[in-house]
């Protein structure tokens, strides 16, 4: 089939990180590039209900809760019916900054926008549905599914998104509450959990598993645990939730299995998200979800049909922003046969709750499974000037070192600044960098990153 017959070169499906660069790249490689977005503003839901919003809010928070542990300083307290708007007074201004520089990278690299809904007719070809219902089909012979996630709502949980929210609705709120209920211990609920309690809110987490963020190690999560509790929120695990609702009053009841009754002012259900690609008719073009109801691709990001990849949260795992952009560059490169060497697992992890957490490698569980009798350094941030001057005497750096003492297989980090100063050992594990890197290595004073070297200088002196 020539080219003529073709509308597009590539047609990306969404425009959150995934979709954006799978079209940038394709442009940039000189292809007739077309990306399709629903929503009227582009970004997907990391930058509309999901990153961009709770990282504000985050802020916000952040500053709310110096302002109370510096009483001294300032006799701050937040008033009742708070509007919600004032806690991200910055979210429209970095919302509308955020789709006008897209909309001009777009243009600049001559990438048409198509806003309406994109379902398959065949391998080849899409349907475009506009708001008002009129139709239209193209034809690309290269299509990048990139459409994200959605909020994954239990059967037992009437989101009605006035009481009881989910991760995408939380903050339409128009008041900040008195009291919150959250419904899981993952990643979205830690960070909203955090948020809202570091904000004054009594905040109770309740989850089927006994401690939140288990798939990190559990002296991280035992800080994340006593920051909770510490500023005021319960934890409540190994728990079954068996009823939800709300009493037609002012609460919402969350009844659990054991017979515990919690009541607060809304709920938060965060039970993770599913494969955004309802109404795409996959089956359509030759695909199906996996029982995991997601997308399977291989090494290269293609699906089962030969033309057609995919990428970011629709393929799962690990679900980040991050990942999900360097996912869609490759998935463009992959099917224009662009060289880009292989993908690496080093993949840093951040949570940004009230302290952030932040990972890259292995983590100790991990790494005895794999090596045995690893060495571990451990840094804690009040042995750290930086940690003392600002407050953040609660974190610690923790590096993973094989059973010599030489090769770093992980670093973790708890604390205010956890997302940044992992970076420094990312970049030292793709090196390939010994241990030692970090007790050469000389590094400002005052600051977090001077962990690095405690922790090494501790992995050195259990050298075999």
């Amino acid at each position: 089939m020539s080219d003529a017959e073709f509308d597009y070169d590539v047609l990306v499906i969404g425009s959150g990180p995934a979709g954006q660069k799978s079209a940038i790249q394709a442009a940039k490689a000189d292809q007739r590039v077309a990306i399709v977005e629903l929503d009227s503003l582009f970004g997907g839901a990391c930058v509309h209900r999901g990153t961009i919003p709770s990282k504000t809010l985050r802020e916000n928070a952040l500053r709310v809760k110096n302002m109370r542990q510096n009483a001294a300083l300032a006799d701050f307290k937040l008033g009742e019916d708070t509007e919600m708007v004032t806690l991200i007074d910055r979210l429209d201004e970095v919302l509308k900054s955020h789709d006008k520089y897209m909309r001009k990278q777009m243009d600049r690299n001559k990438v048409e926008r198509i806003h309406g809904r994109a379902s398959f007719i065949d391998n080849q070809t899409i349907r475009i549905t506009k708001v008002g219902g009129d139709t239209s089909d193209v034809r690309s012979k290269t299509i990048i599914i990139a459409a994200g996630s959605y909020p994954r709502t239990p059967d037992n949980i009437p989101i009605d998104h006035e009481h009881i929210f989910d991760s995408d609705s939380i903050l339409s709120m128009l008041y900040l509450p008195s009291s919150l209920t959250v419904l899981g211990g993952g990643v979205i609920a830690s960070e909203y959990a955090t948020i809202f309690q570091a904000l004054g809110v009594k905040v109770t987490m309740i989850d089927r598993y006994p401690t939140p963020l288990g798939f990190l190690d559990s002296d991280m999560t035992d800080i994340f645990a006593k920051a909770f509790t510490n500023m005021g929120g319960t934890w409540m695990g190994s728990q079954n939730v068996e009823k939800v609702y709300w009493d037609g009053i002012s609460e919402v009841v969350t009844e659990c299995a054991d017979g515990t009754v919690i009541r607060s002012q809304k709920l938060l259900c965060a039970a993770g998200r599913l494969a955004n690609v309802k109404g795409l008719q996959l089956e359509n073009a030759g695909l199906a979800l996996n029982d995991k109801g997601l997308i399977s691709v291989d090494e290269n990001l293609r699906t089962i049909v030969a033309n057609i990849y995919a990428a970011g949260d629709v393929i799962g795992p690990p679900s980040l922003a991050s990942a999900s952009m360097e996912q869609g560059r490759r998935a463009s490169c992959n099917a224009l046969g662009i060289n880009t060497g292989t993908m690496g697992q080093l993949i840093p992890a951040g949570i940004y709750s009230i302290p952030e957490l932040s990972s890259v490698g292995l983590t100790e569980k991990q790494a005895r499974e794999q090596y045995g009798d690893v060495i571990v350094g451990i840094a804690s941030f009040a042995e750290v000037a930086r940690g003392q001057i600002s407050g953040n005497t609660e974190g610690m750096l923790k590096i993973v070192a094989d059973p010599q003492g030489k090769k770093i297989l992980g670093v973790m980090l708890v604390g205010e600044g956890a997302t940044e100063v992992v970076h420094i050992g990312h970049m030292a594990m793709l090196c390939d960098a010994d241990v030692d890197i970090f007790v050469e290595s000389t590094f400002n004073f005052p600051t977090l990153a001077e962990a690095y070297r405690i922790a090494a200088l501790e992995i050195l002196a259990k050298r075999p």
